[in-house]
Protein backbone atom coordinates (compact mmCIF):
# COMPACT_ATOMS: atom_id res chain seq x y z
CA UNK A 1 0.00 0.00 0.00
CA UNK A 2 2.76 2.31 0.75
CA UNK A 3 4.41 1.34 -2.61
CA UNK A 4 1.22 2.13 -4.57
CA UNK A 5 0.57 5.85 -2.85
CA UNK A 6 4.57 6.67 -3.10
CA UNK A 7 3.88 5.79 -6.69
CA UNK A 8 0.27 7.54 -7.05
CA UNK A 9 2.17 10.37 -5.37
CA UNK A 10 4.75 10.83 -7.78
CA UNK A 11 1.97 10.39 -10.36
CA UNK A 12 -0.02 13.31 -9.30
CA UNK A 13 3.43 15.17 -9.02
CA UNK A 14 3.67 14.69 -12.71
CA UNK A 15 0.43 15.20 -13.89
CA UNK A 16 0.73 18.74 -12.03
CA UNK A 17 3.71 19.77 -13.42
CA UNK A 18 2.66 19.23 -16.60
CA UNK A 19 -0.75 20.73 -16.16
CA UNK A 20 1.48 23.88 -15.27
CA UNK A 21 3.71 23.71 -17.35
CA UNK A 22 7.01 22.86 -15.33
CA UNK A 23 7.46 19.98 -16.86
CA UNK A 24 8.52 21.13 -20.05
CA UNK A 25 10.50 23.73 -18.71
CA UNK A 26 12.62 20.90 -16.44
CA UNK A 27 13.07 19.29 -20.00
CA UNK A 28 14.28 22.04 -21.88
CA UNK A 29 16.57 22.78 -18.67
CA UNK A 30 17.98 19.50 -19.20
CA UNK A 31 18.58 19.79 -22.13
CA UNK A 32 20.29 22.73 -22.13
CA UNK A 33 22.00 21.84 -19.10
CA UNK A 34 23.35 18.39 -20.05
CA UNK A 35 26.21 20.10 -22.94
CA UNK A 36 26.83 23.26 -20.41
CA UNK A 37 27.64 20.60 -18.05
CA UNK A 38 30.13 17.98 -20.29
CA UNK A 39 30.67 19.82 -23.17
CA UNK A 40 30.94 23.69 -22.48
CA UNK A 41 32.47 23.18 -18.71
CA UNK A 42 35.62 21.07 -19.69
CA UNK A 43 36.10 23.32 -22.91
CA UNK A 44 36.39 26.15 -20.26
CA UNK A 45 37.87 24.05 -17.93
CA UNK A 46 40.79 23.61 -20.32
CA UNK A 47 41.02 27.34 -21.47
CA UNK A 48 41.62 28.64 -18.06
CA UNK A 49 44.76 25.52 -17.64
CA UNK A 50 46.23 27.23 -20.34
CA UNK A 51 46.90 30.62 -18.92
CA UNK A 52 48.87 28.74 -15.80
CA UNK A 53 52.37 27.60 -15.63
CA UNK A 54 54.50 24.64 -14.22
CA UNK A 55 57.17 24.62 -12.15
CA UNK A 56 58.87 22.29 -10.68
CA UNK A 57 56.53 20.11 -11.54
CA UNK A 58 53.71 21.95 -10.10
CA UNK A 59 50.84 23.76 -11.45
CA UNK A 60 51.25 27.80 -10.80
CA UNK A 61 47.93 29.17 -10.97
CA UNK A 62 48.98 32.78 -12.13
CA UNK A 63 47.65 33.96 -15.01
CA UNK A 64 50.25 34.57 -17.88
CA UNK A 65 50.39 33.69 -21.53
CA UNK A 66 53.26 32.26 -21.34
CA UNK A 67 52.28 29.21 -23.26
CA UNK A 68 51.03 30.90 -26.09
CA UNK A 69 54.12 32.54 -26.04
CA UNK A 70 55.77 29.30 -26.63
CA UNK A 71 53.65 27.98 -29.27
CA UNK A 72 54.55 30.99 -31.68
CA UNK A 73 58.23 31.37 -30.65
CA UNK A 74 59.27 28.29 -30.99
CA UNK A 75 60.22 26.96 -34.19
CA UNK A 76 58.53 22.94 -34.29
CA UNK A 77 54.78 23.62 -33.11
CA UNK A 78 53.91 25.71 -35.89
CA UNK A 79 55.24 23.64 -38.42
CA UNK A 80 54.12 21.00 -37.28
CA UNK A 81 50.28 22.30 -37.19
CA UNK A 82 50.25 23.43 -40.32
CA UNK A 83 51.72 20.08 -41.66
CA UNK A 84 49.11 18.24 -39.57
CA UNK A 85 46.28 20.10 -41.72
CA UNK A 86 47.45 19.54 -44.76
CA UNK A 87 47.55 16.13 -44.27
CA UNK A 88 43.82 16.51 -42.58
CA UNK A 89 42.63 18.50 -45.74
CA UNK A 90 44.41 15.54 -47.37
CA UNK A 91 42.77 13.06 -45.85
CA UNK A 92 39.27 14.66 -46.24
CA UNK A 93 39.36 15.09 -49.68
CA UNK A 94 40.46 11.55 -50.68
CA UNK A 95 38.14 10.04 -48.11
CA UNK A 96 35.40 12.36 -49.92
CA UNK A 97 36.17 11.52 -53.47
CA UNK A 98 36.12 7.82 -52.54
CA UNK A 99 33.11 8.30 -50.49
CA UNK A 100 31.18 9.89 -53.25
CA UNK A 101 30.73 7.33 -55.73
CA UNK A 102 29.74 4.52 -53.24
CA UNK A 103 27.28 6.80 -51.90
CA UNK A 104 25.63 7.30 -55.35
CA UNK A 105 26.36 3.77 -55.78
CA UNK A 106 23.85 2.99 -52.76
CA UNK A 107 21.79 5.68 -53.41
CA UNK A 108 20.61 4.35 -57.05
CA UNK A 109 20.22 0.87 -55.33
CA UNK A 110 16.66 -0.44 -55.20
CA UNK A 111 14.46 -1.76 -52.42
CA UNK A 112 16.16 -3.49 -49.13
CA UNK A 113 19.32 -4.05 -50.83
CA UNK A 114 20.10 -0.31 -50.25
CA UNK A 115 20.21 -0.01 -46.84
CA UNK A 116 21.35 -3.36 -46.29
CA UNK A 117 24.89 -2.69 -48.13
CA UNK A 118 24.50 1.11 -46.34
CA UNK A 119 24.78 -1.65 -42.91
CA UNK A 120 27.39 -3.28 -44.54
CA UNK A 121 29.44 0.21 -45.36
CA UNK A 122 29.06 1.04 -41.33
CA UNK A 123 29.86 -2.61 -39.79
CA UNK A 124 33.58 -1.13 -39.55
CA UNK A 125 32.46 1.46 -37.63
CA UNK A 126 31.27 -0.91 -34.81
CA UNK A 127 34.74 -2.42 -34.69
CA UNK A 128 37.94 -1.70 -32.12
CA UNK A 129 39.81 1.21 -33.97
CA UNK A 130 42.80 -0.26 -32.65
CA UNK A 131 41.97 -3.83 -34.13
CA UNK A 132 41.57 -1.84 -37.49
CA UNK A 133 44.93 -0.03 -37.14
CA UNK A 134 46.22 -3.02 -36.58
CA UNK A 135 44.67 -5.02 -40.01
CA UNK A 136 45.76 -1.69 -41.59
CA UNK A 137 49.32 -2.10 -40.93
CA UNK A 138 49.73 -5.49 -41.16
CA UNK A 139 48.87 -4.60 -44.70
CA UNK A 140 50.66 -2.24 -45.34
CA UNK A 141 53.91 -3.22 -42.96
CA UNK A 142 57.12 -4.81 -44.67
CA UNK A 143 56.47 -8.63 -44.15
CA UNK A 144 52.46 -7.50 -44.85
CA UNK A 145 50.38 -8.54 -47.37
CA UNK A 146 51.00 -5.84 -50.08
CA UNK A 147 55.39 -6.27 -49.83
CA UNK A 148 54.51 -9.70 -50.71
CA UNK A 149 52.10 -9.61 -53.50
CA UNK A 150 54.43 -7.38 -54.75
CA UNK A 151 57.44 -9.31 -54.68
CA UNK A 152 55.40 -12.51 -55.65
CA UNK A 153 54.49 -10.37 -59.14
CA UNK A 154 58.10 -9.10 -59.28
CA UNK A 155 57.11 -5.63 -59.43
CA UNK A 156 59.46 -5.24 -56.74
CA UNK A 157 63.24 -6.62 -55.59
CA UNK A 158 62.83 -5.68 -51.72
CA UNK A 159 59.93 -4.63 -49.11
CA UNK A 160 58.61 -0.92 -49.47
CA UNK A 161 58.94 1.06 -46.63
CA UNK A 162 56.60 4.05 -48.58
CA UNK A 163 53.94 2.93 -46.85
CA UNK A 164 55.25 2.19 -43.02
CA UNK A 165 55.98 4.67 -40.40
CA UNK A 166 55.71 7.55 -41.73
CA UNK A 167 53.02 10.72 -42.91
CA UNK A 168 52.47 8.58 -46.31
CA UNK A 169 51.01 5.60 -43.81
CA UNK A 170 49.07 8.23 -41.17
CA UNK A 171 47.83 9.17 -44.77
CA UNK A 172 46.15 6.09 -45.81
CA UNK A 173 45.47 4.37 -42.54
CA UNK A 174 43.17 7.80 -41.40
CA UNK A 175 41.58 7.45 -45.44
CA UNK A 176 40.38 4.05 -44.73
CA UNK A 177 38.86 4.51 -41.76
CA UNK A 178 37.27 7.59 -42.13
CA UNK A 179 35.73 6.50 -45.41
CA UNK A 180 32.57 5.53 -43.86
CA UNK A 181 32.04 8.67 -41.92
CA UNK A 182 31.96 10.63 -45.05
CA UNK A 183 29.74 8.11 -46.90
CA UNK A 184 27.00 8.51 -44.45
CA UNK A 185 26.50 12.54 -45.16
CA UNK A 186 27.08 11.92 -48.65
CA UNK A 187 24.54 9.39 -48.90
CA UNK A 188 21.69 11.05 -47.12
CA UNK A 189 22.23 14.73 -49.12
CA UNK A 190 21.51 12.12 -52.39
CA UNK A 191 18.82 10.55 -51.27
CA UNK A 192 17.00 13.80 -50.21
CA UNK A 193 17.68 14.92 -54.13
CA UNK A 194 13.77 15.09 -55.40
CA UNK A 195 13.68 12.10 -58.08
CA UNK A 196 11.36 14.21 -59.87
CA UNK A 197 14.26 16.54 -60.65
CA UNK A 198 16.34 13.63 -62.41
CA UNK A 199 12.94 12.48 -64.53
CA UNK A 200 12.69 15.64 -65.48
CA UNK A 201 16.14 16.42 -67.08
CA UNK A 202 16.00 13.09 -68.77
CA UNK A 203 12.84 13.90 -70.47
CA UNK A 204 13.84 17.25 -71.49
CA UNK A 205 16.80 15.23 -73.61
CA UNK A 206 19.84 15.71 -70.79
CA UNK A 207 22.31 12.48 -70.55
CA UNK A 208 23.20 10.92 -67.78
CA UNK A 209 26.61 13.02 -67.78
CA UNK A 210 24.62 16.13 -68.12
CA UNK A 211 21.86 15.27 -65.29
CA UNK A 212 25.01 14.56 -62.48
CA UNK A 213 26.86 17.50 -63.56
CA UNK A 214 23.75 20.13 -63.23
CA UNK A 215 21.43 18.74 -60.87
CA UNK A 216 22.64 15.88 -58.51
CA UNK A 217 26.03 17.10 -57.97
CA UNK A 218 24.88 21.11 -57.24
CA UNK A 219 22.54 19.72 -55.30
CA UNK A 220 24.59 17.08 -52.77
CA UNK A 221 27.66 19.93 -52.51
CA UNK A 222 26.07 20.53 -49.02
CA UNK A 223 26.27 16.81 -47.76
CA UNK A 224 29.74 16.58 -49.65
CA UNK A 225 31.22 19.53 -47.46
CA UNK A 226 29.42 18.35 -44.26
CA UNK A 227 31.25 15.00 -45.04
CA UNK A 228 34.71 16.69 -45.44
CA UNK A 229 34.30 18.77 -42.49
CA UNK A 230 33.35 15.98 -40.69
CA UNK A 231 36.34 14.17 -41.42
CA UNK A 232 38.73 16.61 -41.31
CA UNK A 233 37.80 17.16 -37.78
CA UNK A 234 37.68 13.34 -36.53
CA UNK A 235 41.23 13.23 -38.56
CA UNK A 236 43.18 16.42 -37.03
CA UNK A 237 42.33 15.21 -33.01
CA UNK A 238 43.32 11.78 -33.86
CA UNK A 239 46.51 10.77 -32.03
CA UNK A 240 46.24 7.12 -31.59
CA UNK A 241 46.75 6.52 -35.74
CA UNK A 242 49.78 8.76 -36.06
CA UNK A 243 51.39 7.07 -32.89
CA UNK A 244 50.91 3.51 -33.99
CA UNK A 245 51.71 4.07 -37.95
CA UNK A 246 53.46 7.12 -38.23
CA UNK A 247 56.98 6.18 -36.44
CA UNK A 248 59.36 9.31 -36.11
CA UNK A 249 58.84 11.04 -39.29
CA UNK A 250 54.66 10.44 -39.06
CA UNK A 251 54.42 13.44 -36.20
CA UNK A 252 51.43 14.90 -35.93
CA UNK A 253 50.31 17.90 -33.58
CA UNK A 254 48.02 15.49 -32.40
CA UNK A 255 50.89 13.71 -30.71
CA UNK A 256 52.41 16.43 -29.37
CA UNK A 257 49.30 17.51 -27.34
CA UNK A 258 49.03 13.83 -26.21
CA UNK A 259 53.03 13.89 -25.46
CA UNK A 260 52.24 16.93 -22.80
CA UNK A 261 49.39 15.11 -21.03
CA UNK A 262 50.77 11.74 -21.43
CA UNK A 263 54.36 11.88 -20.81
CA UNK A 264 55.74 15.34 -19.80
CA UNK A 265 52.84 15.95 -17.69
CA UNK A 266 52.56 19.53 -18.59
CA UNK A 267 49.09 20.10 -18.12
CA UNK A 268 48.87 24.13 -18.73
CA UNK A 269 51.27 23.51 -22.01
CA UNK A 270 48.67 20.40 -23.73
CA UNK A 271 45.76 23.02 -22.65
CA UNK A 272 46.79 25.60 -24.49
CA UNK A 273 47.92 23.68 -27.41
CA UNK A 274 44.24 21.91 -26.91
CA UNK A 275 42.90 25.56 -27.11
CA UNK A 276 44.73 26.34 -30.29
CA UNK A 277 43.89 23.12 -31.66
CA UNK A 278 40.29 23.77 -30.88
CA UNK A 279 40.25 27.35 -32.90
CA UNK A 280 41.20 25.59 -35.91
CA UNK A 281 38.89 23.13 -35.69
CA UNK A 282 36.07 25.69 -35.13
CA UNK A 283 37.29 27.78 -38.38
CA UNK A 284 36.98 24.78 -40.26
CA UNK A 285 33.38 24.47 -39.13
CA UNK A 286 32.56 27.72 -39.72
CA UNK A 287 34.10 27.53 -42.99
CA UNK A 288 32.08 24.34 -43.61
CA UNK A 289 29.15 26.00 -42.56
CA UNK A 290 29.25 28.93 -44.81
CA UNK A 291 29.77 26.58 -48.04
CA UNK A 292 26.94 24.69 -47.23
CA UNK A 293 24.66 27.62 -46.66
CA UNK A 294 26.06 29.39 -49.70
CA UNK A 295 25.56 26.08 -52.16
CA UNK A 296 21.98 26.21 -50.59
Amino acid sequence: MRVLGTWGGLAMIFVGSARTGLWPRLLAALAHGLPLVFIVAPLLSFLAYSFFRMESGQIVRVVSLLNYRRFFTDAIFIPVLWQTILLCLTVAALATLAGFPVAFLLVNLKGRRRYFLLLMVLVPLLMSYIIKIYAIRSILGGNGFLNRFLLWTGLIEQPLTFFVFNLNAVLLTLTVLLIPFAILPIFLSLERIPRSLVEASSDLGASNLQTFARIILPLSLPGTVTAATFVFVLAIGDFLTPQMVGGQSGFTFGRIVYSQFGTAFNWPFGAALSAILAMVVIAVITLGNRLERHRR
